[in-house]
């Protein structure tokens, strides 16, 4: 089936229809010509036919002469050709008598007036006439057939060269196009070969060398500002592990401020490997180190350091496995996801349980808190998005109220299901929501 959506063949559609029209155009223009030199010779013929039969019998009704020439005086003349005769040489249908039964012919009439005196000059042509009293007409007609038969010859072959001349000339102007495909296909490399190009596909090829180059600058502005806030934060953060450190040996082992020692520690190393994580988001998937990576592992860490907010909830956590599950990931991308996942989980959800269920092609956080309102289903993954009282309760359609509104309750930034959709497109993995019927949200990461 023809693609209309191709440049190629919209070029060659339209240069076919061009040729079609103007083949038509010709037609049009040999049939007009056809039938006025047609209505030329017959009046021609029957107004000589008109001036012989007056000098020889003189004025008379009708006349009649061979082959199929009859003239009538107007008042003489049968209605139906007095209703349409005019100036104007016209054929109609007629049907005539043979000898084996009725036939159909070509009748050519037309009126004309001299001194005062209306005639209707008629001109009968079938196939059965003779014209070798008028040679000039039956030339004509025989050059008609030549031209006929010459003019199909020439629509035929006309619209070949037509398809031909198209293919050849679509594939030359759609060249450039594929170089230009081809050169931002191969990294820009040759790009530079087609920028000099005074054609259209020259302009388009600097614009895209000029949006590649802005984006390139872009790209580095934004992988040295990673580098330099990374390097500027890991240098205070290795000063705090390090101060934690000297003043938890500097504590008594039953001091009661050991565990905010070890909470500063705990909170420097995680902020580290969030860095880390961010580093790794920075880079090409294909240039990354995908190590084999227990997932049971990754779930149980995240799940244990989150533990610290259901302090005051009575919601219970457990990890659902049949056995060891691993994945090839760079553990601080998981560590990441599972931890924002696991996060809002614990966060969102009052009362009930947090289940981490995993199995072979994927992994499940099921929460019985809030769930996630209809009306902000399309913003889910949105940065800096987050659950307000302007959104409706799912089951009522009420707006929540102020003292109902999750913001008063949970902090954050509306980022960390935007950072989790990130993740997994960078790993080639797959983030989906369902509700679930007794409340709360299900988010499931397919890993394979």
């Amino acid at each position: 089936m023809l693609n209309i959506d191709s440049i190629a063949n919209k070029f060659r559609l339209s240069y076919f229809i061009f040729a079609l029209l103007l083949c038509a155009a010709f037609v049009s223009i040999f049939l007009y010509a056809e039938s006025r030199i047609e209505q030329d010779l017959v009046k021609a013929r029957l107004l000589q036919q008109l001036e012989l039969s007056q000098e020889k019998y003189g004025d008379q009704p009708i006349y009649v002469a061979e082959p199929g020439i009859k003239i009538y005086r107007y008042d003489k003349a049968p209605a139906s050709l007095q209703a349409i005769a005019n100036d104007t040489v016209q054929e109609t249908s007629v049907t005539v008598s043979k000898t084996s039964g009725a036939g159909h012919a070509n009748l050519h009439l037309f009126a004309y007036t001299q001194d005062g005196q209306t005639y209707i000059l008629t001109y009968l042509e079938n196939t059965e006439m003779v014209m070798g009293n008028y040679p000039v007409l039956a030339i004509f007609e025989h050059l008609e057939d030549i031209f006929a038969d010459t003019l199909k010859v020439a629509v035929i072959l006309s619209l070949l060269i037509a398809a031909i001349f198209s293919q050849l000339s679509s594939k030359q102007i759609i060249k450039p196009l594929l170089d230009l495909k081809q050169a931002i296909e191969t990294d820009h490399h040759n790009l530079s070969d087609l920028t000099h190009l005074p054609s259209e596909v020259g302009v388009l090829a600097r614009a895209i060398d000029e949006k590649n180059h802005k984006l390139e600058q872009y790209l580095k502005r934004e992988q040295l500002f990673t580098g330099d806030v990374s390097h500027e934060l890991r240098t205070p953060l290795t000063i705090i592990m390090g101060a934690s450190e000297v003043l938890a040996s500097q504590l008594d082992p039953d001091s009661h401020l050991n565990e905010f020692t070890n909470r500063i520690s705990t909170t420097a190393k995680e902020t580290s490997e969030i860095i880390t994580a961010l580093l790794l988001l920075s880079r090409a998937p294909e240039k990354l180190d995908a190590p084999q990576t227990s997932i049971n592992s990754i779930a149980l860490a995240e799940m244990q350091r989150l533990k610290y907010l259901l302090r005051y909830k009575s919601v219970t956590c457990q990890i659902i496995a049949e056995q060891e599950y691993s994945a090839y990931v760079r553990p601080e991308l998981l560590k990441m996801a599972l931890g924002n996942l696991i996060k809002n989980a614990f966060q969102y959800t009052d009362d009930g349980e947090v289940t981490i269920t995993i199995d072979d092609e994927k992994i499940m956080v099921t929460d019985t808190g809030l769930g996630i309102p209809e009306a902000m289903m399309p913003l889910l993954y949105e940065r800096f998005e987050r659950l307000t009282h302007d959104y409706q309760d799912e089951g009522t359609g009420i707006a929540l109220s102020p003292e109902n509104d999750i913001n008063h309750k949970v902090e954050g930034s509306g980022l960390g299901l935007s950072i989790v959709q990130r993740i997994m497109s960078h790993m080639g993995w797959q983030l989906t929501h369902q509700a679930n019927p007794s409340g709360g949200s299900t988010f499931i990461i397919y890993y394979k």
